[in-house]
């Protein structure tokens, strides 16, 4: 079959990419320059359009030939449209695509109606993915796909696991794994079906949730990962849901979810839930009576040593506090972190700066006066563990009384895995740290005592 030709992009970047950012003009100047039969050709080229998450890897970790391939995406990432086109490729036998070409084939979606509107008649499902010549006949009666050179296209559903007891394949496209329902027993059962050929292989393309078979997947040497954020697929979706719904969502527990394709876990001895979070969430703080800036100043300086945490906080008449910004700061020498806690202090007009001085004393106090000597600091000491700090903080996300005024990703992961013995990677918990003292100061100080103590 002959390949597509190559077009110069005069840089590293897909095709589609690099078209994206032509003007219309030069859009026009290249098909005019086309003969009818070549514009067609081009629009149904996938090697030229297909981004770089959409082709297939070449190898697994384990350097060998993959057995699995699991696209993991966000919405609209085009997760379905690689599916498709990775099957066609597979009945042609058109590398780099496939190796060999594969006579029979299991689609699986969470439900029949899922395999047959999203996976086979679909806008981005397999019969679009064929040119008019091509393209196969759907079967409904049958369930399957066949094209005429006689390979044919089994549809399954995730919710029967044992009507893929018997059948046997060359191959498999799996769709939005994270949702079926028996996902595990589904699983098992078409394993034992891909039996035939010399390398038989499946693809799963799912938007990612923390389940334990997709866990067991990227752990296996055998499966290639490849990841793919809504973003990266901008070209072919509405402007609108790029300017309203990412935005809307963009650093949420679900956005990070559904747009970056992440797999968002909770610590079950954490003191934080990412549920917790979300039930608190606000996209604006409301009027604030006081604001605060928390600082966890580091022990060291330097590249290797822990972030200073920089967190503010502010508390309304009603006696509900809300995070307003997490502008933590690695790898800085006391100068850069004390001048990086001054200039929010300043931008967003708070009433002090709360530092931790175990670590410093009063030379902490002294660094940030070197960059203002205006800002008022109350100084805190840590009597106890950090855990007993953070419990009663806790508890006032808990009771409803602390907001997240937006979405503060790295600081929520960080206390989403925070538990009794810390954060699980054995790091110092400096985002939850300045967190907390600016929340203690806020909430749980004395009546008419400004400074945190015991805490």
């Amino acid at each position: 079959m002959t390949t597509c030709p190559a077009i110069s992009t005069n840089s590293d970047e897909s095709f589609q990419d690099a078209w994206s950012k032509w003007s219309e003009a030069e859009r026009l100047f290249l098909l005019a320059g086309m003969k009818p039969g070549e514009v067609g050709y081009l629009s149904s080229c996938w090697e030229a359009f297909a981004h770089q998450h959409q082709v297939p890897p070449g190898l697994a970790p384990n350097g060998e030939p993959w057995l699995t391939w699991l696209l993991i995406g966000g919405r609209g990432a085009g997760k379905t449209r690689a599916g498709a086109e990775w099957i066609s490729a597979q009945v042609r036998g058109q590398p780099p695509f496939a190796t060999s070409k594969a006579g029979h084939i299991a689609l699986i979606g969470e439900s029949e109606h899922d395999v047959r509107e999203v996976m086979i008649e679909g806008p981005s499902g397999v019969l679009a993915a064929h040119g008019r010549h091509q393209r196969p006949v759907w079967v409904s009666s049958r369930r399957r796909l066949e094209w005429d050179n006689g390979a044919v296209a089994y549809a399954f559903s995730a919710e029967d696991p044992e009507s893929l007891r018997g059948p046997q394949f060359d191959c498999a496209w799996a769709d939005e794994l994270a949702k079926w329902r028996y996902a595990d027993a589904a699983f098992d059962m078409l394993q034992f079906g891909l039996r035939l050929g010399d390398n038989p292989r499946q693809l799963i393309t799912t938007t990612p949730r923390p389940m334990a078979l997709i866990k067991r997947l990227m752990a296996d040497p055998s499966t290639a990962v490849t990841r793919a954020p809504t973003r990266n697929n901008a070209y072919c979706l509405s402007p609108a849901f790029l300017k309203n719904v990412m935005a809307r969502y963009a650093g949420t527990r679900l956005g990070r979810q559904e747009l970056e394709g992440e797999i968002i876990e909770d610590r079950a001895d954490a003191l934080w839930s990412r549920a917790m979070l979300e039930a608190g969430r606000v996209r604006d703080a409301p009027s604030l009576n006081r604001i605060v800036v928390g600082v966890d100043p580091p022990a060291s300086s330097g590249k290797r040593a822990d972030a200073c945490g920089v967190v503010a906080a502010g508390i309304n008449g009603e006696g509900t506090v809300f995070v307003i910004a997490d502008e933590t700061v690695s790898g800085a020498t006391p100068a850069v972190w004390a001048a990086k806690a001054v200039a929010l202090y300043r931008r967003i007009e708070a009433d002090a700066l709360v530092v931790e001085v175990n670590q410093g004393g009063e030379m902490v106090k002294s660094v940030i006066y070197e960059v203002d000597a205006g800002v008022p600091v109350t100084a805190v000491r840590a009597m106890r563990s950090k855990w007993l700090r953070a419990q009663p903080v806790a508890t006032l996300y808990e009771q409803g009384r602390v907001h997240h005024a937006g979405a503060f990703a790295a600081l929520e992961d960080e206390m989403c895995d925070f538990g009794v013995n810390g954060l699980s990677s054995g790091r110092s918990p400096d985002r939850v740290d300045a967190l907390v003292w600016a929340i203690s100061s806020l909430a749980l100080a004395p009546r008419g005592e400004p400074r945190v103590r015991g805490f």
